[in-house]
């Protein structure tokens, strides 16, 4: 089994986000992205990697995802004190996002329950990012997954192959200057047992990201 794309969810998310994030002064566009992705892809287990003091539209974004493709949406912080940040930033949004689950851990105990995740997304800017990638439990029917500020300084000489468990099958990789030019990296995983070990080639789609501030419109071929 792989995963499917439905554009009809990933649509529906997307507009969603657009309305919920619109009020964000930290609204970069990398959420309704993010969020119709997820969706799309109809991901049951999605896992946000935060980084404390991060902006909270990303997590926002991911929770309607979850919500359209009736899955998970879980997020993992490095300590206590992160939780609480965490929590009050949502709870500060006060039309009714939906439930996140919060795990407190470092990457190999925060991600030793969560098995079969389908979408993960981590920032760079985490000390630990790197970690997160290679120990985390993908599903067999394939993953997305998604660094954000990925053209930081910290992350010289990052590379999805050497990131990954060894034997990961990476399907296609796309880098777009999304995050006010910190760059967004994402890679598409196989499915297990079907095809060679890494490829690039393929079947292309075209996703459509529409600027809710300027009203630009930019197609990325994925």
């Amino acid at each position: 089994m792989k995963l499917v794309w439905s554009p009809e969810t990933a649509s529906k998310a997307y507009i969603d986000t657009v309305k919920s994030c619109r009020s964000f002064k930290e609204h970069s566009g990398v959420e309704e992205l993010l969020s119709a992705m997820a969706a799309g892809w109809n991901a049951k287990l999605i896992v946000q990697a935060w980084l404390r003091g991060e902006p909270i539209p990303t997590s926002i974004g991911l929770a309607i995802a979850a919500r359209h493709a009736c899955g998970r949406h879980v997020c993992i912080v490095p300590d206590e004190q992160s939780r609480q940040e965490y929590v009050e930033a949502v709870r500060a949004y006060a039309d009714g996002s939906p439930a996140t689950e919060v795990v407190v851990g470092e990457a190999e105990a925060a991600m030793e329950g969560l098995v079969g995740v389908d979408f993960l997304v981590v920032d760079c800017e985490r000390g630990d990012f790197a970690r997160v990638l290679r120990v985390a439990r993908l599903s067999p029917r394939g993953a997305v997954l998604a660094c954000k500020n990925a053209c930081k300084g910290n992350v010289s000489g990052f590379g999805w192959h050497g990131a990954l468990e060894s034997g990961t099958r990476v399907v296609r990789t796309v880098l777009l200057p999304m995050g006010k030019g910190s760059g967004l990296d994402i890679a598409h995983i196989g499915s297990k047992g079907t095809g060679p070990p890494v490829s690039r080639k393929g079947p292309s789609r075209w996703i459509k990201h529409i600027d809710a501030r300027s009203g630009e419109e930019h197609l990325f071929r994925w």
